[in-house]
């Protein structure tokens, strides 16, 4: 590929990137919550359903949010924002390395 064709080829990748504000890093679980004692539905077998956010950090941590379910379209778009934001980001990468190598 040609260096023309390298620069137009991370032209288009970086209009096609998805705003940076609208991007959220983890993942969307679905989980059942059951009480211990006192509640009559965890008893029969039930549960309560709740949507989590789960984030990992450095050093092993991870933090759960709970995520209202009016929230759960949003939440799913922002988290598929921030994966095609990174394929975009290394896709990107790749061809700055082909700008960086001196042409044959």
């Amino acid at each position: 590929m040609k260096q023309k064709e390298v620069l137009r080829a991370r032209t288009r990748l970086l209009s096609q990137l998805p705003p940076a504000s609208e991007i959220l890093r983890g993942s969307l679980l679905h989980r059942l919550i059951r009480h211990r004692r006192g509640c009559p539905k965890c008893a029969r077998g039930g549960g309560h359903p709740v949507w989590v956010l789960t984030v990992s950090y450095p050093g092993g941590a991870t933090k759960q949010f709970t995520i209202p379910a009016a929230q759960i379209p949003v939440v799913r778009e922002w988290l598929n924002n921030y994966r095609q934001l990174k394929r975009k980001l290394e896709a990107i990468c790749e061809l700055n390395h082909r700008l960086v190598r001196p042409e044959k």
